[in-house]
């Protein structure tokens, strides 16, 4: 069951799950750079560099660092340079501003300082060089995305469907799903090769990411299968969406060793509210059974899931 409880941070847990133990705390070169990394949250392993004085931290569109979690506040507080220090100061947020487990107003940030910004998201203040960060970001790549697609893999799609439902629920705002796959794409491994097959799956996961929004989740679900969560979106809205992802991929001409393969998709949405849609796994089944009715009924085609 999904509760709807504000989530407790437990911080000595928070220090536990990462990988490697805290490494002492280094003299700061020319070299070092101010970054904050998503410990937790929905945007967990993503890391920001601290490139602008301030740097404002919210959910709204104009935020340096975008958190669209529940609790944050659209300016939500920000990360200034004081003289050789680095400073956090709450920007009035509704809910507060939290620093190793006390709300704050005003705080000098010391290197890997735990920072709470709503009721889930915890970021993790530092320094790095350039090398640091670039091992950094491949480690939130290996964790988090699908090699081949470069999209999210299955278990963040998963563990980000169930924190999207629970907002929804809270909240009382719609949340649809797109699940889609390729049409006879097991005719173009067989004539054209794997290689030809996993070079249209990657351009066909390229052309669908110019479509989405940067809150959406796009993630890579199966073999051929790709599933999209979108957070307040309705399903006529949804329906649109599939829609725009199907002919933008039926007129798009992906070439593989100078040959054009024609490729369709096939989809299918659920949205919620809904109630007969009670739980994730109920939404996934949901989209899952439009997805099939649109292969029944002759492919390249989206259906929405409507209940019975």
């Amino acid at each position: 069951m999904i509760r709807s409880s504000t989530v407790k941070i437990d911080w000595d847990d928070i220090t536990r799950v990462q990988k490697d133990p805290p490494a002492p705390v280094k003299a700061r070169t020319s070299r070092d750079q101010a970054y904050l990394i998503v410990l937790a949250g929905s945007a967990m392993g993503e890391m920001y560099k601290l490139a602008r004085n301030p740097t404002v931290i919210g959910r709204g569109q104009d935020a340096d660092v975008r958190i669209i979690d529940e609790g944050v506040s659209r300016e939500h507080c920000e990360i200034a340079i004081a003289g050789e220090s680095m400073v956090l100061r709450d920007l009035g947020s509704t809910n507060g501003t939290f620093c190793q487990g006390a709300r704050i107003d005003r705080h000098v940030l010391e290197d890997g300082d735990k920072i709470l910004v709503g009721s889930s998201t915890v970021l993790k203040f530092t320094y790095h060089d350039s090398l640091d960060e670039i091992f950094q970001r491949q480690m939130y790549e290996s964790a988090l995305r699908d090699d081949l697609t470069k999209t999210f893999n299955k278990k963040y799609f998963t563990d980000r469907l169930e924190s999207e439902h629970a907002f929804a629920m809270r909240t009382k705002t719609p949340l649809s799903l797109i699940v889609f796959d390729l049409d006879h794409f097991k005719e173009v491994n067989d004539t054209h090769g794997h290689p030809a097959g996993d070079e249209i799956l990657a351009g066909v996961a390229r052309v669908i990411s110019t479509l989405i929004r940067a809150e959406d989740v796009f993630a890579r679900v199966g073999g051929e299968e790709f599933g999209v969560i979108c957070r307040s979106t309705d399903s006529a809205q949804a329906q649109a969406v599939a829609e725009r992802m199907r002919l933008t991929v039926a007129n798009h001409k992906f070439q593989v060793e100078g040959k054009t393969i024609p490729i369709a998709i096939s989809a299918g949405t659920a949205s919620i509210p809904d109630p007969h849609i009670v739980d994730p796994q109920a939404l996934v089944a949901a989209a899952d059974q439009a997805l099939y009715e649109a292969k029944r009924t002759g492919r390249n085609r989206v259906c929405v899931w409507r209940a019975p």
